[in-house]
């Protein structure tokens, strides 16, 4: 199900950014957020998936993780959540998903796929991974003050990368095909790490926003199983 609001015709960047959200956490608020702000977006759709095709299934169900994710967002009006990946059966990649999303929303209207820099390291095993230039642009989080590091990516991404990065004042001229750099605060954060961390009783207040922290306890989510 897509808000309403993305049906309409829209002329600014719109931003996309997948993933379990297994669950969401602060450091996904932040990564969306600095994108909203440094990229000039019009918005940003969040897709959560069911059966992600490069990593182990969620541990929540799609229901619960949903429950989070819109607990999550809840007052910002430039986040908005497509349902269309969360409950198939089947894997979900990115090609397909940016191919889906081109048709809906037309061809000319630019879409970055968001990311962190540390996911162009293994761009390569992604399923027709350079296809995905022609759907879309990709904006790669980066440390603020720093580079993105070219040395540790693969030969063929690295040219990729030399090849398409561009300046953020580049993002309107195109709908697809660049790679752009923002800066955005890490946060050693991850949903793996917050589950291990519910799983021993450990606290994690700071981890995740407090409605979403109150849902897993009150839905009895990530505890140890005996």
């Amino acid at each position: 199900m897509v808000t309403a609001r993305f049906a309409a015709e829209v002329s600014r960047p719109i931003g996309i950014f997948g993933g379990s959200f297994d669950p969401v956490h602060n450091a996904h608020l932040a990564l969306a957020l600095a994108a909203l702000e440094n990229l000039g977006l019009e918005a940003v759709r969040w897709l959560p998936n069911s059966v992600p095709g490069h990593r182990e299934n969620p541990r929540a169900g799609a229901a619960e993780r949903l429950a989070m994710l819109q607990i999550a967002i809840d007052g910002e009006a430039r986040f908005a959540i497509d349902q269309t990946e969360l409950w198939q059966a089947t894997p979900t990649y990115s090609v397909d998903t940016l191919a889906r999303l081109r048709i809906e929303l037309g061809a000319q209207v630019p879409l970055l796929f968001i990311i962190g820099a540390d996911h162009l390291l293994t761009l390569h095993r992604w399923r027709e991974w350079r296809k995905l230039f022609d759907l879309a642009h990709f904006a790669v989080a980066r440390r603020p003050g720093h580079e993105i590091s070219v040395s540790s990516m693969t030969p063929e991404v690295a040219a990729e990368y030399a090849r398409r990065k561009a300046p953020l004042e580049a993002i309107a001229a195109r709908p697809a095909g660049c790679i752009f750099a923002f800066s955005c605060t890490p946060m050693e954060i991850s949903s793996t790490s917050v589950r291990e961390a519910i799983a021993a009783g450990e606290n994690v207040v700071k981890l995740l926003p407090a409605a979403v922290l109150a849902y897993i306890e009150s839905n009895r989510l990530y505890r140890a199983t005996s």
